[in-house]
């Protein structure tokens, strides 16, 4: 029993290790290996790689959907009508969902026939929205985003040309992060994930889309139940599970402020965590019906870190029975090392949650221990149930 307690502590934190450090290094050896191929196959049959531009660009439906958005909605729809695509082929369709500010006003005082207000009086959630502007999209192509991001003015143009391949199903874009200067705010784990997107889609195993800029064909858009909460993650992983690809493209990027309290961002991540953990119950096609690359990257990148504090939480407290019940010294070592690891990175978390200082080298354990207390507090939410589809105004 205790030797398989041993097994069963080490491994538990030999997976997380293995997510967060070894995970990277082993897709990135495959994408590099993927890569290879490609260029040799180039070098043998002398084929076009670049990406084509369709010389007819195809209608396009931009789909938001908002709630309490008076302070960015003006500005949004004016980003989209001066993005660099033929006018008459773009149609915008902005969703205000039972919005109590002056959402609906700003958008019936827009003219531009271009724009296609929904408006609607009582709040029922983003993903009851999203459903409504599906049954009024008809455009082939259909382009997700958030009221407060703004477009690069080429990043139509960037997402739409992919789908000339007609095995491509949806595109992701790059999101990038400002701070309250306007000055760029991307951490070390953003550019890590970014990372680890790029290699993804090297190697066919993308995990969903970034929410606030992606693009997929209208067919694939799936209908979704009213409290779902990532509905990016859900929507952009109906592609894979279609057999189709599902790209990133970093040139079509957009821009978006970011706060720098971790709290914010914590508070963000508790939601986000609730509706990952409703995508691992509810969509087992995740892993049953994609490829060999999506299934890897999704175990790999998305559900083992799902259930870190879990494993952690695991190796902590057999580590310690070992400790306490066979008086060996490495048990012992093993477990102060354990708390000493959680107590300084919670502590560091605690200091920024009460308005101190944190080091920039020191606020990637801070923001790793914020992320990790938010999906064990996501997964009692979860179990618990209650939780709903209904908007929760964050900083971002």
């Amino acid at each position: 029993m205790k030797e398989m307690a041993a097994w069963i502590a080490v491994g538990a934190l030999a997976l997380v290790v293995y997510s967060y450090a070894i995970y990277p290094l082993v897709l990135a050896v495959w994408a590099a290996w993927r890569q290879l191929g490609r260029d040799l196959a180039y070098l043998r049959n002398k084929a076009d790689r670049r990406q084509c531009t369709p010389a007819t660009w195809p209608p396009v439906a931009v789909v938001i959907a908002a709630y309490n958005e008076e302070q960015h909605i003006a500005a949004r729809v004016a980003n989209l009508l001066a993005q660099d695509y033929p006018a008459d082929k773009l149609h915008i369709y902005v969703g205000s969902d039972g919005s109590r500010d002056r959402t609906a006003e700003i958008l019936r005082g827009i003219t531009d026939p271009r724009l296609h207000a929904h408006i609607v009086d009582h709040n029922r959630g983003k993903a009851a929205m999203l459903n409504d502007l599906r049954e009024r999209v008809q455009e082939s192509i259909v382009v997700f985003s958030d009221a407060n991001t703004y477009f690069d003015s080429q990043a139509l143009k960037q997402l739409v040309r992919w789908f000339e391949d007609p095995a491509v199903g949806g595109v992701s874009g790059e999101l990038r992060l400002l701070d309250s200067a306007g000055h760029n705010q991307d951490s070390l784990y953003w550019r890590i994930e970014q990372a680890l997107k790029f290699f993804e889609g090297r190697i066919g195993g993308l995990l969903g889309a970034n929410g606030a800029i992606y693009a997929i064909r209208r067919s694939l858009w799936p209908a979704l139940r009213p409290d779902t909460i990532v509905d990016d993650f859900c929507i952009g992983m109906a592609v894979p599970v279609a057999g189709r690809k599902l790209v990133y493209d970093p040139s079509a990027w957009a821009q978006e402020d970011t706060p720098d309290d971790l709290q914010e961002e914590y508070h963000r991540r508790l939601r986000i965590g609730v509706g990952n953990f409703q995508a691992l119950f509810r969509h087992p096609e995740y892993l049953t019906r994609t490829s060999w690359a999506t299934r890897f990257a999704y175990l790999s990148h998305k559900v083992i870190r799902w259930i870190t504090p879990h494993l952690a939480l695991l190796a902590l407290l057999l580590s310690l029975g070992l400790a306490l019940s066979t008086q060996a010294p490495a048990w012992a070592l093993f477990t102060a090392l354990q708390f000493v690891a959680y107590g300084l990175t919670g502590l560091l978390y605690w200091h920024s949650t009460r308005g101190g200082h944190v080091p920039g080298v020191m606020r990637l354990p801070a923001f790793f221990f914020a992320l990790n207390w938010a999906f064990l507090k996501s997964s009692w939410r979860y179990a618990r149930g209650g939780h709903k589809g209904s908007w929760r105004r964050t900083a971002r």
